[in-house]
């Protein structure tokens, strides 16, 4: 036989359970210090020149044919 399941307290504890799942999400994307952030910052805006210096042709600039 199935078990006998109490909806209320199911649906309850699913909400609970999706809670602790998005303060999960919210602890890792913001739950980090300064110098956390401007590193990550720095590294993305390294990784931009980068690759915006190894561009072909710069944006805006008409393609010649």
């Amino acid at each position: 036989m199935a078990d006998i399941v109490n909806l209320r307290q199911a649906r309850k504890q699913k909400a609970r359970d999706e809670k602790v799942r998005v303060a999960e999400q919210n602890r890792a994307l913001h739950g980090r210090s300064k110098a956390e952030k401007q590193r990550d910052r720095l590294i993305a805006d390294k990784s931009d020149k980068f690759v915006a210096g190894h561009r072909r042709e710069t944006p805006g600039e008409p393609s010649e044919q």
